[in-house]
């Protein structure tokens, strides 16, 4: 299951190709999450920020942010020998919220990526699976001095449904950002076939 970018070039034949959406609020790290674990070079439509960006996009209690996606990231990574997983990650901000509806197209899934310190942010994503009828994994991705909560006040918090999976991860390193992936997964295969969103 871990491997080496370099050791996972080609797809074999018989494995079986699962499209998933990363999402989340701006800034919460899933372009990181897609960097961190792709096995290719991750595709990134990242752009400098602007003054005039300020104006749409809330950079309050965020440092160091000088980039954002403007249409989305896409990586690739083998779970297992069978299955491969299309990465597609997408822009937080509700004014490419048309854009996701369109990259919802033949998923099967979304893992949404959650931030302590804005917990209130991470609805829109949520929202926008659950009205594509998508199953859809939380993860929140810790972040240095964020708030530390219980599952059971993140899950009333966010309204989570119980059969949802929630877990923890830090989107920087590999091993741990595909343990939301590889809980994603584990809950689409366990559900009857589902027909890719259209």
């Amino acid at each position: 299951m871990d491997s080496n970018s370099s050791d996972r070039r080609y797809v074999s034949a018989g494995a079986r190709s699962v499209k998933v959406l990363v999402l989340g609020p701006f800034a919460v790290g899933k372009t990181t999450l897609v960097a961190s674990v792709s096995e290719i070079r991750p595709m990134h439509t990242e752009e400098r920020m602007t003054v005039a960006g300020e104006l749409v996009d809330d950079l309050g209690g965020l440092t160091g942010k000088d980039t954002t996606t403007v249409a989305m990231d896409f990586g690739r990574v083998t779970l297992a020998r069978d299955i491969v997983l299309y990465l597609f990650g997408a822009p937080g901000q509700p004014r490419f919220h048309r854009m996701v509806r369109s990259l919802m197209e033949g998923a099967l899934g979304g893992l949404v990526l959650v931030d302590t310190r804005r917990l209130d942010q991470s609805f829109d994503a949520i929202d926008l699976l659950e009205s594509a009828g998508l199953p859809y994994t939380v993860a929140v991705n810790h972040f240095p001095g964020a708030p530390r909560y219980s599952d059971a006040e993140i899950r009333d918090s966010l309204t989570m449904a119980e059969d949802r999976p929630l877990v923890w991860l830090d989107a920087r390193y590999r091993h741990s950002a595909k343990e939301g992936l590889i809980a994603l997964v584990t809950d689409i295969l366990a559900r009857p076939r589902l027909e890719p969103a259209r």
